[in-house]
């Protein structure tokens, strides 16, 4: 609470990107102590205990169920190649696989195309609007955050009736997916004066060029949102 108040103190001269810094650093700061204090020392024993070959296993599985979902939106957004190499890697993981525990399909060659419905929203033409981060959940920008209801439908995890199956595999994807950024996060702790800038600055300049296929416009050049 401390920090989520120092946070909301006005910043002068925001950003243009960021017009709620004063409030979305609040939350940052918010999130960073969650994950100082629970989810980093989880993810830390998980990354220590573990071995190589089962955090790759957990890994691939919830890898091929955003497969699932990216094929659905990279149909939406008119893409045939990509639409079919998504379907393919779900068909061969999801059998040969081992119901994706095992990525034969990279072994084939088939390239991952991730895509959810905010990036779909993106390729159509919605502006990305204005950056807020989110309690637990961190940054996004406001068309994400329009597409995140149906993006949570499109996760099959949330479609599983067991409720204590649904909590421990949702648990367990979020534990994956903190522990293999580990490393990344002593880099940006290390390197980054601002940590909330740093963050917002890549996070903003990977979303413009996944829209994009990594050959965005120039910002001045694109059509206000």
């Amino acid at each position: 609470m401390a920090a989520l108040l120092q946070g909301c103190a006005s910043v002068p001269n925001p950003d243009p990107r960021d017009p709620m810094e004063s409030f979305n650093r609040g939350v940052f700061g918010f999130n960073d102590a969650v994950d100082r204090a629970v989810l980093k020392p989880v993810a830390t024993v998980y990354h220590d205990v573990l071995p190589q070959w089962m955090h790759k296993g957990v890994g691939n599985f919830f890898n091929n169920l955003e497969d699932m979902w990216s094929v659905v939106n990279n149909a939406l957004q008119l893409r045939g190649q990509d639409t079919g190499d998504s379907l393919g890697r779900v068909m061969v993981n999801s059998t040969i696989g081992l119901v994706g525990l095992v990525d034969v399909a990279s072994d084939l060659n088939i390239d991952r195309h991730t895509a959810n419905f905010g990036l779909t929203l993106g390729r159509w033409g919605v502006g990305a609007g204005p950056y807020v981060v989110l309690p637990f959940l961190g940054p996004y920008t406001l068309r994400e955050v329009v597409a995140l209801p149906l993006d949570r439908q499109g996760n099959l995890v949330n479609h599983v009736q067991d409720i204590p199956t649904r909590d421990g595999l949702t648990i367990l994807d979020a534990v994956q997916t903190r522990a293999s950024y580990l490393q990344a996060g002593d880099v940006v702790d290390g390197a980054a004066l601002d940590a909330y800038s740093f963050m917002r600055d890549a996070y903003l300049q990977r979303q413009r060029n996944r829209v994009y296929d990594g050959n965005p416009p120039d910002e001045d050049a694109e059509p206000a949102p």
